[in-house]
Parts: structure tokens; C-alpha cells; sequence
């Protein structure tokens, strides 16, 4: 079934997230029309039943969702707005307030425009890797301007929940600082940790556990997609990256100051971790139960 007024919705970028929401729309019944800057990401991700190439003759669509970098997403913008590719344009970028600041200086109607971000993702990338199911049950936040008609964010909100994702209103500085502290320093320390074992010998290597191999998952992320992303949110990604460092030094600190109260501090953020690690638990649970 089509949903209630989405109908045909064209993807600009054909790699894991494109790919993910034109399956998942395709399977909602909804027209998906696929671009790339690579016609061989458009002929993976029409292989994998994604959609079908966006050509010169395609009617406008509802949405014109944008998948690409996070760099160049207000010039795509301003190139399918003035193609008149659709009637409501999105994203899925996982920062906002920057590229809504770089669309408005671009020229691009922000009243069209509604920034979003799919709490969704793997560590894996490319059209291939790409699944029905990726933003099922997740959040999907949406950063509208004060100038965007309602019936248009009704318009993305339907393209997420047709996804299987659950649409949220949050303003896009507020956006920015979340994501900085529950993915985009999180994979900081995950690629820092993983940069430690660059050199590390075979005996070293046969020692690594389970529990090395979760903290370190997330570093294969591709480093120029990742170089992007925390360039677009540098400012509220190095205020949370301070405090994580500023945590690690004390610990160092407080093991070479043992005899001077050192374990008292490390008990005190082992304490603190514990406590942490129990409310990401619990918070995750009571939104999966939402």
C-alpha cells in the first residue's frame, strides 16, 4: 500500500542510507527515483531493488531526500530546488544548524526545506550493504524552519514513518549537541582506541577479546565521510571531547598518584561509568517500548 499522500519520492545519493530508505520505501509501495554523482552506486542500488534512475522526463516528487556528505548537501540542495525536483526536500546529514546556515547563505528556500537525520546506521558502507530495515523503530529527527508549511513536514514525517521510524520535532543547534555526545565522540574514542593497535604484534592480537572488538566496531567507519561529519559539527563535538579527555588525563593522573589518593578518583569514574552505562540501558528500553 501507498502511503496516505506519499507517492514519489526521489533520492539524491545511492550509497548506504540512500539505498536503506529506497528499499524500505519501495517496500511501503511508495515510486523511489535514485541519483548519484556514480551511475555504478545507481545500478547497485537499482539491483538491489532500491528504485530506478532518475531521468529528465521523471514528474516532480513529494520529497527529494538528499544522502550525500554532509559538505556538500546545501549545494545539492540549491541545484534540485532550482531544477524543481520536487515540492519538500530533506536530508539525512547527522548535523543541521551548519548546512541550514550554508543553504540560506547558498540562496536555497529554506520554507521547502526540512533538515532531518535518521538515528540509524551501519559501520559498513556502499549501496550493498544497505537493508529494508535500518531505521525501523529508530528515531528520525526533523529541524524544521519557522517559515515551513505544515503540510510539508507532514509530508517528510510520512517518508520517515514509511521507513518504519518514529518522526521527531527538535531544533537543529540542540540536534547538533546530542548527536556530538551519543555518536559523533563515540566514534572518536572508538577510532583512537583502534589507532593503538596499528602496530600491534601478532601476540598482542591473539589476545584481543570480545570486548576490544565491540568498543573498537564502530572505527571502520569510512574516515572521509567521518572527516566531514566532525568538521560540520566541530564546535559541539571538541566541548564533549574535552570533558572525555579531561576524565581520561585525572585517570592517568591518579594512576601514577597512587599512594596520594589516585585510587579514590578512579574509583570515583569507574563509579560514574557504572552509572552512565545503567541510564544509556534504561533509556534506550523506554524508547524501545514507545
Amino acid at each position: 500500500m501507498h502511503p496516505a499522500t506519499l507517492r514519489r519520492v526521489t533520492i539524491m545519493g545511492s550509497g548506504l542510507i540512500g539505498t536503506s530508505i529506497g528499499l524500505a520505501l519501495r517496500r511501503s509501495g511508495v515510486l523511489v527515483a535514485l541519483s548519484d554523482r556514480d551511475e555504478d552506486v545507481v545500478a547497485k542500488a537499482e539491483m538491489m531493488g532500491a528504485g530506478v534512475a532518475l531521468t529528465p522526463g521523471d514528474p516532480p516528487a513529494d520529497v527529494v531526500l538528499i544522502a550525500t556528505p554532509p559538505s556538500i548537501v546545501a549545494k545539492v540542495l540549491r541545484d534540485a530546488q532550482s531544477r524543481g525536483l520536487g515540492a519538500a526536500y530533506t536530508d539525512v546529514a547527522s548535523t543541521k544548524a551548519g548546512i541550514v546556515a550554508e543553504a540560506e547563505r547558498a540562496g536555497c528556500d529554506l520554507s521547502t526545506y526540512v533538515p532531518g537525520h535518521p538515528m540509524g546506521g551501519r559501520e559498513l558502507s556502499g549501496p550493498f550493504a544497505a537493508r529494508a530495515d535500518l531505521f525501523a523503530g529508530r528515531p528520525w529527527l526533523l529541524c524544521p524552519h519557522p517559515s515551513t508549511p505544515p503540510a510539508l513536514l507532514s509530508l517528510v514525517a510520512e517518508l520517515a514513518t514509511a521507513c518504519g521510524a518514529a518522526p521527531e520535532v527538535i531544533e537543529a543547534r540542540k540536534h547538533d549537541q546530542i548527536v556530538a555526545t551519543v555518536s559523533h565522540v563515540p566514534h572518536l574514542v572508538s577510532a583512537a582506541l583502534a589507532a593503538r593497535f596499528c602496530a600491534a604484534d601478532d601476540t598482542t592480537l591473539s589476545l584481543v577479546g570480545k570486548g576490544l572488538q565491540d568498543t573498537t566496531r564502530i572505527a571502520t567507519g569510512d574516515p572521509g565521510l567521518w572527516s566531514d561529519i566532525l568538521a560540520q559539527n566541530a564546535d559541539a563535538v571538541a566541548a564533549v571531547l574535552d570533558l572525555v579527555v579531561d576524565d581520561l588525563a585525572d585517570a592517568a593522573r591518579a594512576l601514577r598518584g597512587l599512594e596520594h589518593g589516585g585510587h579514590g578518583r578512579l574509583s570515583e569514574l569507574l563509579t560514574r561509568g557504572n552509572r552512565g552505562r545503567e541510564h544509556i540501558v534504561r533509556g534506550h528500553r523506554a524508547a524501545s517500548r514507545v
